[in-house]
């Protein structure tokens, strides 16, 4: 399985969050406003990673927090926030530094990049490694997600208590969608979905999966394996074809029905 994604890497290297030593080593001043918006520099994908001139996300409590252009989060930085919008074309990386971010509901529009969640993994492949911090790990919990034809979502070790919906968007050519080590609460969906991969792998999902008309890159497979699943896991129309990973009897604890292509991908 691909569990490991270079965008940290490639964010890294745009000064995202490389940030000055004065940054990461100061108190972070708090600001409190109704609405905040982080105005980055423009996103251009250069072989599927992001280049440009990002901005950092201030420690804050905020009613609505805008995500317009690059925006990233500096180590320690503590954000709440009732909802985070991420616009068309922004990229938000709170997944190469840890932070706390508590939210409501989280929006990604189209062509969009969410990056939320970093931490040390049981084994070199399955974690996420923080890039300013490989030992350390975030906290971050929102409400729901809901990415509408986003071009990359990273979601690695995070709390969802609602619904995680993705509908559409992906690229093929570098754009790898790895969920995992997630709790989500409520459903799962993920629907016409056309990324390079798709790792639903380790997590805890309180109700249903719903993986429907995902196709991803030639020679890769979707991957859904050691997941705890509360109701059913429901896979139809996925190409090139699903797996429940490369390690044997690595299925899904599956409380309800594993119906259509991941019939077999349920413990018995």
């Amino acid at each position: 399985m691909k569990l490991r994604v270079l965008l940290s890497a490639a964010l890294l290297a745009c000064g995202m969050v490389a940030g000055t030593a004065g940054i990461a080593s100061a108190a972070p001043s708090v600001q409190t406003r109704s609405w905040y918006t982080c105005n980055g520099g423009s996103v251009t994908l250069v072989n599927g990673m992001p280049e440009g001139n990002f901005a950092a996300v201030p420690s804050g409590n905020y009613g609505i927090l805008v995500i317009k252009g690059g925006c990233y989060v500096t180590p320690g930085t503590v954000i709440n926030a009732v909802n985070i919008d991420v616009t068309a074309n922004s990229l938000f990386d709170a997944q190469s530094a840890p932070s706390t971010i508590t939210a409501g509901n989280v929006t990604a529009g189209p062509n969009s990049l969410l990056g939320l969640g970093c931490l040390p993994g049981p084994n070199p492949n399955l974690g996420h490694p923080c890039v300013t911090d490989p030992n350390a790990s975030s906290d971050i919990t929102v409400g729901n997600i809901t990415g509408i034809d986003v071009n990359t979502a990273l979601l690695n070790g995070i709390t969802v208590k609602g619904n995680l919906t993705l509908i559409g968007g992906g690229d093929q050519a570098g754009s790898p969608w790895p969920i995992k080590l997630d709790t989500i609460g409520g459903n799962v969906t993920i629907i016409g979905a056309t990324p390079e991969w798709i790792g639903l792998v380790y997590d805890t999902i309180g109700a249903n999966v719903l993986l429907l008309h995902d196709t991803i890159a030639t020679g890769e497979n979707i991957d859904v394996a050691s997941n705890t699943i509360g109701s059913n896991l429901i896979c139809y129309a996925l190409a090139p074809g699903v797996s429940g990973g490369f390690i044997p009897g690595e299925h899904n604890t599956v409380g309800g029905a594993s119906l259509g292509q991941c019939a077999h991908l349920q413990n018995i």
